[in-house]
């Protein structure tokens, strides 16, 4: 008798004559033509790849914001030892978790919602706020993530030119509508790294409609823990904001994926109705709430990034390369043209090293730079001193 395997192999042998590769024996509209319009997101090749591609035997990966570091130790002993568990659901709605986060922030638990990285919570606010008959405004030049989202939602996005790579909360400010229902920020801003001052914020806020729901996106704020100006959300607590904040950037966890969401209750009811029952997995919300006790992790990582931040910096101040002072963990460097940052990533790639052109953001001419460990920052200004 067939093993399963013999039979799905052979099952897998057979041509699906039913179906042709433009899609065009299906049934039409099977697809609303917003989600059609959506273009795949697409990943650069993986590091083991490129490694026998150029016959190298390390590489060096600074493009995706990632924390060099790696996961606290205690985040990785608590995932250690609940490996024994995972035969199990994760505990429901993330009550430990989300009870350390309320220590932490001194809210409710009702207060807090949970999910696979802060992106899953953008989902699930967008699942639950919008409808294809509204309007979101945000700034060019942010989060690639939030405009397909809201491009899958079917609603109209407005987009407001950055200014000098900041976020203009005034152009935003005056392209809300009556049909406005939500506004995104990005404070520090992913790619610029740029942030508005409180001053700006608050400012900012006067002017929003009650019906209009913030989405404040923080993902990197360990890093302006420090900045007098930064406008920390948390110490606001409007009531039409939802604060998104994640372990994947300052904690070294995105691999695991663990983001929390802080606001009203009545507006985090909604956005727990929506979201999966058992998210986020049970290994991500032990290592979450270890980490949060890890002061002494946070403290080096941060340290890490400021003297990483240094060293390439006052490289390209050095070159004569303009760079956009960051707030976060990465730079950002416009050069010149898009053919110059394509020639530059390539040549990097070549000596291992990978940096993020930044043409899907709507910034063609710029790459970003990821702070990495010591020895990996000085690779990269070597190689980047020999191209420049």
């Amino acid at each position: 008798m067939a093993t399963y395997i013999q039979r799905l192999a052979a099952m897998t042998d057979r041509p699906l004559e039913l179906v042709q590769a433009d899609g065009a024996a299906l049934p039409q509209r099977l697809v609303p033509a917003h989600i059609e319009r959506l273009k795949a997101y697409q990943p650069g090749r993986p590091p083991r790849q490129l490694m026998q591609e150029l016959g190298i035997d390390r590489f060096i990966h600074l493009a995706s914001n990632e924390n060099p570091m790696g996961p606290p130790k205690s985040a990785l002993d608590a995932m250690q030892e609940a490996m024994h568990g995972v035969h199990r659901y994760p505990e429901s709605g993330a009550f430990t978790l989300r009870e350390s986060l309320a220590d932490i922030y001194r809210v409710g638990v009702e207060n807090i919602a949970v999910g696979s990285g802060s992106e899953s919570i953008m989902a699930n606010i967008i699942r639950a706020f919008l409808s294809d008959t509204d309007e979101v405004v945000t700034s060019e030049g942010t989060f690639i993530g939030f405009y397909v989202l809201v491009n899958s939602q079917g609603s109209k996005l407005k987009l407001v030119p950055l200014k000098d790579y900041h976020f203009d909360l005034d152009g935003i400010a005056s392209a809300i509508t009556d049909k406005t229902k939500l506004v995104y920020l990005c404070n520090p801003n992913n790619p610029t790294g740029t942030i508005f001052s409180r001053t700006e914020f608050e400012e900012f806020m006067r002017k929003i409609p009650e019906h209009v729901l913030v989405i404040l996106d923080e993902a990197y704020f360990e890093y302006t823990m420090g900045v007098a100006e930064f406008p920390d959300s948390m110490t606001y607590r409007y009531d039409n904001v939802i604060t998104l904040r994640t372990f994947s950037k300052a904690y070294g966890m995105a691999g695991i994926r663990l983001g929390y969401g802080l606001g009203h209750d009545y507006l985090i009811s909604f956005v727990n109705k929506v979201k999966l029952p058992f998210e986020p997995n049970m290994l991500a919300q032990v290592a979450g709430v270890a980490a949060l006790q890890d002061t002494e992790y946070l403290r080096q990582a941060l340290d890490n990034n400021d003297v990483g931040m240094k060293i390439i910096t006052q490289e390209f101040q050095r070159l004569g390369i303009r760079y956009i002072p960051s707030h976060s963990n990465f730079v950002l460097v416009p050069y010149g043209s898009a053919d110059r940052v394509a020639a530059l990533h390539e040549n990097l790639l070549r000596q291992g090293i990978a940096i993020r052109p930044l043409s899907a953001f709507g910034l063609p001419d710029c790459f970003r730079v990821t702070i990495g460990l010591p020895d990996e920052n000085e690779a990269f200004v070597k190689v980047f001193r020999k191209l420049a």
